[in-house]
């Protein structure tokens, strides 16, 4: 497992690398310039040259890219061009967003999900199975963005139950001061024990997790229903009921425990795309996450930030794969062997 594990670990160095380059060549060589969006409009060519030096924009693209990578190394990301402050801090704050309401809506489709997909599978043909397959046909039907306009018209302007955007109220932001320690407000309100803060997270955190996760439990229902119809089939299956095991025990305990592999591999790249793809409902919600601060990047020819980001989430990506894989050596003993 140990040489597994290295020959991964540089893998993953080999492909962030050459990632990172593409993204790299690609914003020095994209049209618009960062200098004009630094020093606004009709600069003097002083100006722009002196910027391009302040920049590092008159070198040659290998000595850039060699001189990021160095200072990438000892974990500094570069300042960003719009805000003018560190990438790397900027980044952690709106990464410890997204993954508070990426974390939160797979496990809320995970939860729903895999029973739904269980009893399905088991009363195949049945009721079960048909609201299961309605549901997850339609889930994968309706964009994300539409969907999340659906549920601020009902739950906001109709109801007037919910919150229509943001993280956490204004004032509640105000009288009630937290200090941050994880990034994820949940917990940290938790920890200072501030439970006014902890309602109105909640209260935010309501909508847009029913939005990500929507079409993310259609997903995990059709997949483990599709599993558990191809084990239920197995010999071993038909076996158990033939000594008489209770079905819930089939169901949960033999059935389900095979699928673990497999389920797993989805669940874990269902994270790490939610992760990097959750633009549309972070900009639906006004969520202060990463797809929010890349998009602002991009429009704002903000390199050192499109850069530091496409490094941190791919990291992230990679990483979350790296451990299912390792996760398959506990799951499944063969693979130990």
């Amino acid at each position: 497992m140990i040489g597994y594990l290295l020959r991964r670990l540089s893998s993953l160095a080999v492909i962030i690398t050459g990632m990172v380059a593409l993204v790299f060549v690609m914003t020095r060589t994209l049209p618009g310039s960062p200098v004009e969006t630094m020093l606004g409009a009709k600069p003097t060519a002083e100006q722009i040259e002196q910027a391009r030096h302040e920049l590092g924009l008159d070198q040659p693209l290998p000595v850039q890219f060699g001189r990021f990578a160095w200072q990438a190394l000892r974990g500094d990301l570069g300042t960003s061009l719009r805000t003018n402050r560190p990438v790397g801090e900027e980044i952690a704050v709106r990464l410890s967003a997204s993954a508070e309401l990426v974390t939160l809506s797979l496990l809320l489709a995970m939860v729903i999900g895999i029973p739904m997909g269980v009893w399905a599978a088991a009363g195949r043909g049945g009721p079960v199975d048909y609201v299961s397959r309605v549901a997850s046909v339609s889930l994968v039907a309706v964009p994300a963005f539409f969907l999340g306009v659906l549920l601020q018209m009902l739950f906001y302007g109709k109801l007037g139950w919910l919150p229509l955007n943001g993280r956490i109220d204004s004032t509640v932001a105000m009288s009630h001061p937290v200090v941050t320690r994880t990034g994820w407000l949940l917990i940290d309100a938790a920890l200072a024990g501030e439970t006014e803060v902890l309602r109105s997270a909640l209260r935010h955190l309501v909508l847009p997790v029913a939005t990500l996760g929507g079409a993310t439990l259609a997903t995990i229902i059709r997949v483990t229903r599709n599993l558990m119809v191809e084990v239920l089939a197995t010999d071993y299956v038909r076996t158990a009921r033939a000594y008489g095991v209770s079905r819930r025990r089939i169901l949960f305990r033999f059935a389900l425990k095979a699928t673990f592999v497999p389920l797993l591999t989805v669940i874990g790249l269902t994270y790490g795309y939610l992760l990097g793809g959750s633009v549309i409902v972070e900009y639906v919600f006004d969520w202060p996450g990463i797809g929010g601060y890349i998009v602002e990047s991009v429009v704002g020819n903000d390199f050192p930030a499109v850069i530091g980001v496409t490094l941190i989430v791919s990291t992230a990506y990679l990483l979350i794969n790296l451990v299912v894989d390792l996760l398959y050596f506990r799951l499944d003993p063969k693979l130990s062997r």
